[in-house]
């Protein structure tokens, strides 16, 4: 067996497993809130910037217009954001929060905490936090 090809040294299985069980961790806070992690993500953008084009959105989480576009639909039904068409640019989809979403971000700010409670681990601390994410960023860059 080539040593390479062991899973113990594959960095996508560890990206892949460290995803999947923090993704689970924000469950139970999110269900209090009756939204996913999609939604979650989705509502993490536009509570930093309301009325946002689908396009600035997509590339904001990092997927394409036609994946981000079926979950805005269910969020539209579910009362989470509006879609109205741009006033100066009629192709353009501008997303926005409703007073419902606008609501749920007071609750929503412990989560961030809440999760990282959970997951504590003694090598990431507050300190070293900066330096992982700029890691990832990097990462996720030289991907793109």
């Amino acid at each position: 067996m080539y040593e390479q090809l062991k899973l113990e040294n594959q960095l996508c299985f560890r990206l892949y497993a460290a995803s999947r069980l923090v993704t689970q961790a924000y469950r139970p806070f999110l269900e209090e809130l009756g939204i996913t992690y999609p939604q979650y993500l989705v509502l993490l953008v536009l509570w930093e910037q309301d009325a946002q084009p689908v396009n600035d959105l997509a590339r904001r989480l990092h997927l394409e217009t036609n994946t981000v576009t079926p979950l805005l639909q269910r969020m539209e039904k579910e009362g989470l954001v509006t879609r109205k068409r741009g006033k100066e640019d009629g192709r353009q989809v501008i997303v926005s929060l409703t007073a419902r979403s606008r609501e749920m971000e007071d609750r929503a700010a412990a989560i961030p905490a809440a999760v990282g409670a959970r997951a504590a681990c003694s090598r990431l601390t507050p300190a070293s936090v900066p330096e992982l994410f700029a890691t990832l960023d990097e990462l996720i860059s030289n991907l793109e």
